[in-house]
């Protein structure tokens, strides 16, 4: 997984800074500040909203989920398709997929 890690700072350059942090478990990613993505179990979630989660949807993505007091918790993350981790164009187009989703998301709760 540390090879997924490493790679985002260079996938994902055309966004901003990237920045990874440890959290849920897993990792955080980060535009400047912008949390975007996640990674966990060696899988990247891509942030989605109602505008892009279809993208995802058709594709057949799974959403990032965990258990919480017994439950399963489904967050607005999907699996990145895999082209992107293949393809420089396909990361940053899907990357500012995510950090649009994210500001939108922002916007929304303010």
């Amino acid at each position: 997984m540390s090879e997924l890690l490493d790679s985002l700072p260079d996938l994902f350059h055309g966004l901003g800074t990237i920045r990874v942090q440890r959290m849920f478990g897993g990792h955080g990613v980060y535009a400047d500040d912008v949390f975007f993505a996640i990674v966990d179990d060696g899988v990247l979630y891509l942030k989605a909203d109602e505008i892009s989660a279809p993208h995802f949807e058709e594709r057949g993505r799974g959403r990032f989920e965990y258990v919480k007091d017994g439950k399963v918790q489904k967050m607005a993350y999907y699996e990145s398709p895999e082209e992107v981790l293949e393809d420089p164009d396909e990361a940053l187009r899907w990357g500012r997929m995510a950090v649009e989703a994210a500001l939108r998301t922002a916007a929304a709760r303010r």
